[in-house]
């Protein structure tokens, strides 16, 4: 497999996929995402592997789905925009579902997709530094896979979602039950790879099959219908395409990203 947007290595018995565009934060575009996909699935089939590690090089884990990408497709209508959401959302939930154990070791920006990315990884470990967050109803965009009210309830759910509250530090996160440990920063791989070896030591079938169990524990509350239903308002506020996510697009095409970031965070600095 040619690769150009990601690393892969196998270190003993476990799987290490490094998210490489460090240039811009590792965004997550269409062919970082079919890279991803391929080693994910590769790592999953090779009897050799047992648990696999998810990180990004660079200043960042990743900022999330590239949105300058996403703007230049020009999508359209509510069938577009479904079959694009339903293509990110498997991408997503390709590491629940994931056979063997996933593990991200998150840093710098955990952020909007990636932050669900790292939340459908079966362990987290965070940076100290790190920030996490989905500040999608800022700007009139809406989250793809929405696991965030199953790992914290719904009063911290609402509380990060509907403020669009980017800027959630790691002991929080922790706290939360976002991440599994909160590590000085620099130390976030190591520590995934010591969990992933751990894991990669016990018995495989007795692994998988118990990460299964866990897994249909959320299936039997219907968690995956409530994605699904989720997946289906994302579709209706995409192709709704309000009147924020239009300035936020123009002032994006005329000034940049950084400006209409800007724009987008303004509302909510509070004075000091």
């Amino acid at each position: 497999m040619a690769e150009t947007c990601i690393k892969t290595r196998a270190d003993g018995q476990v799987g290490v996929i490094t998210l490489d565009r460090p240039q811009v934060l590792n965004a997550l575009n269409g062919a970082i995402m079919e890279e991803v996909t391929g080693a994910l699935r590769h790592f999953a089939a090779a009897p050799e592997i047992r648990a696999i590690v998810l990180h990004g090089a660079g200043r960042a884990f990743s900022a999330g789905f590239d949105m300058k990408e996403s703007a230049a497709r020009n999508i359209e209508g509510v069938e577009q925009w479904r079959a694009v959401l339903q293509y990110d959302f498997d991408f997503l939930m390709q590491f629940w579902d994931c056979p063997k154990p996933t593990v991200a070791a998150v840093h710098g920006y955990c952020l909007a997709g990636a932050f669900e990315m790292a939340l459908s990884c079966d362990l987290t470990v965070a940076a100290e530094g790190t920030r996490f967050g989905e500040s999608e109803v800022r700007f009139g965009s809406s989250i793809v896979a929405m696991l965030l009210p199953w790992f914290v309830g719904p009063k911290a759910a609402k509380e990060l979602l509907l403020t669009g509250n980017d800027q959630v530090d790691a002991p929080r996160a922790l706290q939360l039950g976002i991440v599994n440990h909160v590590v000085p920063a620099g130390q976030e791989l190591d520590k995934a790879m010591q969990l992933a070896r751990d894991m990669a030591a016990a018995a495989p079938l007795s692994v998988t099959l118990t990460k299964r169990a866990i897994n249909r524990t959320y299936e039997m509350m219907n968690m995956r219908q409530a994605l699904l239903a989720s997946l289906d308002t994302s579709t209706m506020i995409e192709a709704g395409a309000g009147p924020e996510r239009a300035e936020f697009n123009r002032i994006r095409r005329e000034q940049g990203l950084k400006a209409a970031i800007d724009w987008r965070d303004a509302r909510f600095r509070r004075a000091p």
